[in-house]
């Protein structure tokens, strides 16, 4: 289950991997800035200093079985202008969104650069494509306390008491998705067919 990587595709997925981190949390941090919440800028969690935000064990496990975590930005929703419910889900969504934009801004730099024959940079953009889509993905799962929850929650209509008796079971649920293998047919059924999209988008560009 735990494949070590070598020193060579440690390398390589480092700068995806703090990137991917780092952007998802501060953008977390920026939304509910925007909306009114300044707990994450008080705390020193409004910027893109990936030691504000890099958690050792959810970094590790990265390398080690393709997802992990960061330190969640504090927000106090009491603090947003307008709805607290949209407020949450905007907010929520902002993370996995980064990952997406950074996922697709891999891609083209991957098509654009590939001419050029750097075949360390443009291996590190593969890296930046798959593990930023990964990122994404996981994060939508709508188990707490991923952000897929929020979003759901924020979708939905009336009072989401679910959410309240989820938020006990929750890291369980998710321990029990990653030994059960299920988290994989999860992965396999979403980030392969994001990642083609975007490999194709960079051929696209290379070619052109």
């Amino acid at each position: 289950m735990f494949n070590l990587p070598s020193l060579y595709d440690v390398a390589l997925m480092l700068p995806a991997i703090i990137l991917g981190l780092t952007f998802h949390e501060f953008a977390h941090g920026w939304a509910a800035d925007r909306l009114g919440d300044r707990t994450a800028r008080h705390m020193g969690r409004l910027t893109i200093n990936p030691l504000a935000h890099v958690d050792p064990i959810g970094f590790l496990l990265l390398f080690l079985v393709g997802f992990g975590w960061a330190k969640p930005v504090p927000v106090n929703p009491y603090n947003f202008r307008g709805e607290i419910k949209q407020g949450m889900l905007l907010v929520a969504l902002a993370g996995p969104a980064t990952n997406i934009l950074l996922a697709i801004a891999s891609a083209v730099m991957f098509g654009a650069f590939y001419q050029m024959h750097w075949p360390y940079f443009t291996e590190m953009m593969s890296y930046m494509i798959q593990i930023n889509i990964v990122l994404a993905v996981f994060n939508l799962i709508p188990i707490p306390p991923l952000d897929g929850s929020k979003i759901l929650a924020g979708i939905l209509p009336g009072r989401q008491e679910w959410l309240e008796l989820l938020e006990r079971y929750g890291p369980f649920l998710l321990i029990v998705l990653l030994f059960t293998g299920l988290i994989g047919y999860i992965f396999s059924f979403l980030v392969n067919p994001i990642s083609k999209v975007l490999f194709a988008l960079a051929g696209f560009i290379a070619a052109w």
